[in-house]
């Protein structure tokens, strides 16, 4: 079963310095039927003017991690990290019992296009902690590569849940599969381009949530970005 969450349905609006859309409910809007998908509670996707950015801030039992699409974000927290994410970094905050951070787009004329992702934690009160790696698009070119995951398999960052999360990039008329085990759930979302989930066709900005389906199958008819994630 597939359940499509459509990219003009979403949530957000335009301030001027940030330009968002929140699939799932995020502060202020609410609705009641999109508050989470499994562990995953936020993806919000952001376009933030150059010179622009988001204060320090705090934030506690969360998995963030940051998926940059176009441009760069830098990132300053409490542990004392400072760095410049980029397209094709894989940036995790474990914010356990307690971070602040500060994101802000270092360019002065362009926008930074990214991802915000939020996953609830196995647990409350894991040790905050911060972790960045970089995959190259040759490995994500036509296959799905694993950038997130429990154990930090494949080189992946590590993240506090039962839960993995895959990119690929596909040219027109390639694909990808996925098969997930039993009792296992889906979300994918496209990023950029146009592809058919199983069939379904879905644009930029699409999600599709997924149960009670064995194999997945990822077919781009545009150049596509698609993130996958593998929930319990």
């Amino acid at each position: 079963m597939i359940t499509i969450r459509r990219s003009a349905e979403r949530g957000g609006g335009n301030y001027g310095w940030l330009n968002t859309r929140h699939t799932f409910s995020f502060d202020q809007y609410y609705d009641p039927k999109w508050m989470h998908f499994r562990s995953l509670r936020v993806i919000n996707e952001d376009w933030v003017a150059g010179g622009e950015g988001f204060p320090f801030h705090p934030h506690r039992d969360m998995e963030i991690i940051t998926y940059l699409l176009e441009g760069a974000l830098e990132h300053k927290d409490s542990l004392g990290t400072g760095s410049v994410i980029r397209p094709g970094d894989g940036q995790r905050m474990s914010a356990g019992t307690g971070i602040q951070h500060s994101e802000f787009n270092p360019s002065p004329t362009d926008a930074a296009h990214l991802l915000q992702i939020w996953i609830m934690p196995d647990q409350r009160g894991h040790k905050p902690s911060y972790e960045q790696k970089s995959f190259p698009a040759e490995e994500k070119q036509g296959k799905l590569r694993l950038i997130a995951s429990p154990d930090g398999a494949q080189g992946s960052v590590t993240i506090h849940q039962d839960a993995k999360l895959f990119v690929t990039l596909l040219k027109p008329g390639e694909e990808v599969t996925h098969t997930l085990g039993k009792d296992r759930y889906a979300w994918l979302q496209v990023a950029k381009g146009a592809i058919a989930l199983n069939g379904e066709p879905l644009q930029q900005g699409d999600g599709a949530g997924v149960k009670e389906e064995s194999k997945l199958t990822i077919q781009a008819s545009a150049d596509a970005e698609v993130l996958l994630f593998d929930l319990a």
